[in-house]
C-alpha cells in the first residue's frame, strides 16, 4: 500500500504561540484517520494546515511524494487536490444544490459538469433533489451536499472538519458511517477531527491522539483501547479507573482485589508500585465472586447497566453489567476480575531504571 500523506516533525504557530509540536504521521492511499483529543489540543490547526490554509514553521507535509508544506513553500489549497468538508456545512445560500455542486468545476466542460453533479449527487442518494436549495434540506441532508461538493473535483484527500458534530446523536452514527462507505467506495483518502471517540473508532482506520499540541499515539483504534502507550492516552480513550498495586514476577500483580495475571512482561523489578487501568469490561458481576463493593451510580444504557462502585479503600471502578442484573445505589455487589491482559504503569515516583534480573538473564 502506497504512502499518500507524510506529515513529517511539522510545527505549527499562530504568530509566536506554539500549537502543534513535532507532529509525524503517515497515511496510505484509501486510508481513513481521524484525529481525536480534547478541545483546542491543535487538531484542526492541523487540518487546515495539511488544508494549505495555515503555514508549517518547522517540519513538511508531502502528497504522493511531493512537498506542499514547508517553512519557505506553501502550495495554495486550490492546487492540493485535498477537498474540505467544514462544520457548518458552508453551502452557498443562494444555489441550487446542483450548483453548489457544480461550484467547483468550472474547467470541466458543460456535459462533464453535468455527469459529475448527476454522479455526486447520487453517490449520497439525493439524485432527486439538485433542484433545491440547502435551506429546504435538513442538516444530514445539506452535509451530504457538502460531502457531494468536496468529493466533484476528485481530491485526494477529503478533510472533514468536526462535519456531524450539529446534528443529533442517531443521525451522526449513520452519517459517519455513510461517509466512510463513501470514501471507501472511491478508495479516497480522509481524514476526520472530532473529539468523539464513538464516532471516530466508527469511521477510522487509524487514529491519531492529541494533547496539547504532541501528538499522543497514532494506531489503530483496537490498539488504542488495549495498547495505550501512556497515561494519557488509557485516561482519554475508552473508560476506565487506575488501582494501584505492586508488581510480582514481571507479569503479575498484587491489588485490593486481589492477584491479577497478564500475558505480557513488564521490565521492572518486583515489587515496584504500578497503577492498573481496569476497563469496564475487566471487572464483572459474579453472585460468588471474592470482590466486594458498593454501588455508588449507575447507567441504563439498554442491553447493559454501566455501575460505578466504590470498593472497600474507596477506590472507585466501573463495571458493565448484563442488564437483567438489577441494583439500586447503596447495594453491595459481588464481582470477579476478567482482564485478559495488564496495562500497566509505574507510580509517580516510582524507581523503573533497573533492569529485572530475569529479563537480563534472559537478554
Amino acid at each position: 500500500m502506497s504512502t499518500l500523506l507524510q506529515v513529517e516533525n511539522i510545527e505549527c504557530r499562530y504568530d509566536q504561540l506554539v500549537i502543534t509540536r513535532e507532529i509525524s504521521f503517515a497515511l496510505n492511499q484509501g486510508d481513513i484517520c481521524c484525529l481525536l483529543g480534547p478541545s483546542g489540543c491543535g487538531k484542526t490547526t492541523l487540518l487546515r494546515t495539511i488544508a494549505g490554509f495555515d503555514p508549517v514553521y518547522t517540519g513538511s507535509i508531502s502528497l504522493n511524494g511531493e512537498v506542499i508544506s514547508a517553512p519557505n513553500l506553501m502550495v495554495q489549497p486550490e492546487e492540493r487536490r485535498i477537498g474540505m468538508v467544514f462544520q457548518d456545512y458552508a453551502l452557498f445560500p443562494h444555489l441550487t444544490l446542483a450548483e453548489n455542486v457544480a461550484f467547483g468545476l468550472r474547467k470541466f466542460s458543460d456535459k462533464e459538469r453535468k455527469e459529475r453533479v448527476c454522479e455526486m449527487l447520487d453517490l449520497v442518494n439525493m439524485s432527486d433533489l439538485g433542484h433545491r436549495y440547502p435551506h429546504e434540506l435538513s442538516g444530514g441532508q445539506q452535509q451530504r451536499v457538502a460531502l457531494a461538493r468536496a468529493l466533484a473535483p476528485r481530491p485526494q484527500i477529503i478533510l472533514l472538519d468536526e462535519p456531524f458534530s450539529n446534528l443529533d446523536f442517531e443521525l451522526r452514527k449513520h452519517l459517519g458511517l455513510e461517509v466512510r462507505r463513501i470514501l471507501k467506495s472511491l478508495n479516497i483518502s480522509g481524514i476526520l477531527v472530532t473529539h468523539d471517540q464513538t464516532e471516530a473508532f466508527a469511521m477510522a482506520d487509524y487514529v491519531g491522539v492529541l494533547n496539547q499540541g504532541r501528538l499522543q499515539q497514532w494506531d489503530t483504534p483496537y490498539n488504542l483501547y488495549h495498547e495505550p502507550q501512556n497515561r494519557f492516552v488509557a485516561n482519554f480513550v475508552g473508560q476506565g479507573y487506575f488501582i494501584p498495586g505492586t508488581l510480582q514476577n514481571h507479569c503479575n500483580v498484587e491489588t485490593e482485589i486481589g492477584l491479577i495475571e497478564g500475558n505480557r512482561a513488564y521490565p521492572w523489578k518486583d515489587g515496584t508500585p504500578v497503577d492498573v487501568l481496569l476497563r469496564p469490561d475487566d471487572i464483572v458481576h459474579s453472585p460468588e465472586g471474592p470482590i466486594k463493593a458498593i454501588v455508588e451510580q449507575f447507567t441504563f444504557t439498554g442491553s447493559a447497566t454501566l455501575y460505578r462502585l466504590k470498593l472497600p479503600s474507596g477506590q472507585i471502578v466501573e463495571s458493565m453489567f448484563n442488564s437483567h442484573a438489577e441494583f439500586s445505589i447503596g447495594d453491595t455487589v459481588q464481582l470477579e476480575v476478567k482482564a485478559d491482559h495488564l496495562i500497566l504503569f509505574p507510580q509517580p515516583g516510582a524507581n523503573v531504571n533497573e533492569t529485572p534480573s530475569a529479563l537480563a538473564e534472559a537478554s
